[in-house]
């Protein structure tokens, strides 16, 4: 399995256009009121999880009808219906996972959905979460390399540890060379590539990477 995508709950007007993100042997995940998201969007989820209580009883059989693989969770559960379906995506060991339908609402769904993040850094899974402004992603130490996008120029490296060590930056507008930053640092918002592709690297710490449009 190469790809999944997970399309949690959140306000449609920040999910961008899902068909483009479609790939070769991949699967859709939908996550509570994101299950109806896809289908609205012509896509059969291939799973589903969810208490499923914020979706109408309407939408709800629209789901039992169309999704073939159905889990159901109570409301009261240790975590949230996206944990649950990003724990199962992992288990499946993509290359990749994306994640659409997490920001705007509740800010501590939102803060809780980056530090979800984390968890593909334990099964050394890339994860993405998208919207139609942001591509957010975390990163362990080492030299990585990322392609410019004219349609997210701005590209952000907040530390998720208390410490990063030796962030060096090449082929951005404001180069760094062995530089220390600290958790709660914003010397590196908003910067930009400067050619088709640079390079980020760092020595210890975790790293989230930001790459937004204005």
């Amino acid at each position: 399995m190469s790809q999944i995508n997970i399309v949690a709950g959140g306000p449609i007007d920040l999910i961008p256009e899902l068909s483009q993100y479609a790939a070769d042997q991949m699967l859709w995940v939908g996550v509570d009121k994101g299950t109806v998201t896809l289908l609205d969007a012509g896509i059969i989820p291939d799973e589903a999880f969810g208490d499923f209580d914020s979706i109408t009883d309407r939408e709800r059989r629209k789901i039992e009808k169309a999704a073939p693989g159905l889990h159901v969770y109570q409301a009261e559960k240790d975590q949230t219906d996206l944990e649950l379906a990003l724990v199962w995506a992992l288990e499946q060991k993509p290359d990749m996972i994306q994640v659409f339908g997490i920001t705007g609402g509740r800010a501590d769904h939102f803060l809780g959905n980056i530090q979800l993040l984390h968890k593909g850094i334990e099964s050394n899974t890339a994860i993405q979460l998208i919207d139609k402004q942001n591509i957010i992603q975390m990163f362990t130490p080492g030299t990585h390399t990322i392609e410019k996008d004219f349609g997210k120029r701005y590209i952000s490296f907040i530390p998720f540890s208390e410490e990063v060590e030796e962030l060096t930056l090449t082929g951005f507008k404001y180069p760094l060379k062995n530089c220390h930053i600290t958790f709660g640092s914003t010397l590196c918002i908003s910067n930009e590539l400067i050619y088709s592709r640079g390079t980020f690297s760092f020595a210890e710490g975790i790293v989230i990477m930001v790459r937004s449009t204005d």
